[in-house]
């Protein structure tokens, strides 16, 4: 498969996690919900996957790091909208208070940060501002573990096993915080990100044809989390649907 057919099966399996949401909000432990959410935990890992292989092969990587800036903007009330968040963040706690796509920004602006040669001769200036870049990715969608687990992973690049080891260990400590101070219920779901190892390893290292799947993908995501958001309106009314 090429990138296009695995953003193809990111967007599938994130609409059936996010229908989940609607249909059984609260992430209960009804096995139709289970099924829904181990499905879209396929979803992250092939997003970090995917984030990779744009750094490494995209010609401008600045454009590529305010593409995502922008896109990381919308996703925030798009995501909010959904789930009946309040966009202003910590107003109801310090989990899940923006989309999975500030992580997916901050950590390319991480990598580019790294690589930038300007700043090697200030080498401690970086690390401080890598580290308070890493740590405001908490407050998100898989908070600091999607940038650490992108870092991880491109460091790994063309080698999935190696990719799969600096990834899972991460997924696991989120998993741990989750059982803890979340739901026990979205902690045990995690162990879903394992079937992205087959789908992963099916990978042929080619973009694909379709260059439109690129800015689809940017459409989609704001745009289905808006429906889901207007469907929450209609049948629950202005309620959250998270945990």
């Amino acid at each position: 498969m090429n990138s296009n057919h695995l953003k193809l099966i990111a967007i599938i399996a994130m609409t059936i996690d996010h229908l989940s949401d609607l249909v059984f909000p609260g992430f209960t432990a009804a096995p139709m919900s289970i099924v829904m959410h181990l499905i879209g935990r396929l979803t992250a890992p092939i997003m970090w996957f995917c984030i990779c292989e744009g750094y490494h092969y995209t010609r401008d990587r600045k454009k590529y790091i305010m593409r995502l800036g922008i896109f990381a903007v919308i996703s925030h009330f798009a995501y909010c909208f959904s789930f009946g968040i309040p966009p202003i963040p910590f107003s109801t706690g310090i989990f899940n208070q923006t989309s999975v796509m500030y992580p997916l920004f901050i950590a390319v602006l991480v990598l580019w940060l790294d690589d930038n040669k300007v700043l090697q001769k200030r080498i401690w200036l970086k690390q401080i501002i890598i580290f308070m870049l890493i740590w405001s990715a908490f407050p998100a969608d898989w908070s600091c573990i999607a940038v650490l687990a992108i870092i991880g992973m491109y460091k790994k690049r063309g080698d999935l096993k190696g990719q799969m080891k600096k990834m899972l260990p991460l997924v696991f400590l989120y998993g741990v915080v989750a059982f803890f101070f979340v739901s026990k219920v979205y902690a045990m779901v995690l162990i879903g990100v394992l079937l992205v190892y087959p789908v992963l390893k099916l990978y042929n290292g080619e973009r694909g044809k379709a260059n439109w799947m690129k800015w689809f993908f940017y459409a989609y995501y704001p745009a289905h989390l808006i429906i889901i958001g207007i469907l929450r309106l209609l049948i629950y009314g202005n309620v959250s649907l998270l945990f």
